[in-house]
């Protein structure tokens, strides 16, 4: 693993050019052998993949949690996702790549597919979406004419599919407050290094600071500043796990302008000190 001072962006792994392609699809060997089956922690800013595992097995670490996937499973991850993988050899499956353009351009216009889309899915492979990926696949590398329409419409149909397995997992919330959570995330994700308090995010919301906090224990047990902690810390964790950045200047990142408070937050929502967490990756990177 290279653990470089920030977790790099690619377009595909190893790559920072523009996509050659509308969207692209490759096989897991193609990519991951020559790399030694290994592919290191990165994430992606404009773009979700879909990972199907048809044989083998992968190890990997999506954010800060780590995952084992089998045979006949797959994965979608949506962008700033962070992510490695360390394939057993000769592991076969497929990795279709998405830029955001053709995720949001998902019709008719729902809120439930977009939401579940910014989301990890993952899970047994059903037999419609290893259907539609040999579909797919097929479009993908015949060189005719309407290609591009062929590929765009199975990806489309595609991501329908996968949105539909993430709302068939995903806790059923009233329309409202769905909303109002799906804004409340997206700006975590746009001012978690600003220090920003509930009272602060309720007043982009246009509701009370009191609704937001309602808003979130229903959805997650959980108080806003709690909410909003477990996100800031989560961001945190993926820094130690995965950069060099000293703890101070992770913290400093996040909107701690004490080291030692930083400290002591983390250790109090991860059950470590910031240094315990990281020599954790180190022995095993």
């Amino acid at each position: 693993m290279n653990r470089a001072e920030g977790i790099p962006v690619f377009e595909l792994f190893g790559e920072t050019a523009e996509l050659p392609d509308v969207v692209h699809c490759e096989r897991i060997r193609d990519r991951a052998k020559e790399h030694g089956w290994k592919i290191s922690a990165h994430r992606h800013r404009r773009m979700s993949q879909l990972i199907l595992i048809e044989t083998g097995q992968a190890q990997s670490i999506l954010d800060n949690e780590a995952f084992v996937f089998e045979s006949h499973t797959f994965l979608y991850l949506p962008p700033h996702c962070v992510h490695s993988f360390s394939f057993a050899p000769d592991t076969e499956g497929i990795v279709i790549t998405l830029p955001l353009e053709i995720v949001r351009s998902l019709a008719p216009p729902s809120q439930e597919a977009a939401h579940s889309l910014t989301q990890v899915i993952k899970g047994t492979t059903p037999d419609s979406l290893s259907t539609l990926v040999k579909l797919f696949t097929t479009a993908y590398n015949n060189k005719n004419l309407l290609r591009t329409q062929l590929t765009v419409s199975l990806a489309h149909t595609i991501l329908a599919t996968i949105a539909a397995i993430g709302c068939d997992n995903a806790i059923q919330l009233d329309e409202t407050h769905k909303s109002h959570l799906q804004q409340f995330d997206r700006l975590l994700n746009q001012h978690l290094q600003d220090g920003w308090k509930p009272s602060d995010y309720a007043c982009a919301l246009s509701i009370s600071t009191g609704h937001l906090s309602r808003l979130c224990r229903e959805s997650q047990g959980v108080s806003a500043s709690t909410y909003i902690e477990i996100a800031t810390m989560s961001e945190a964790a993926r820094l130690l796990a995965f950069t060099q950045m000293s703890v101070a200047n992770v913290g400093y990142k996040l909107g701690f302008n004490d080291p030692s408070y930083f400290s002591r937050r983390f250790k109090s929502t991860r059950g470590k000190t910031p240094s315990e967490y990281r020599n954790q990756f180190l022995d095993n990177h």
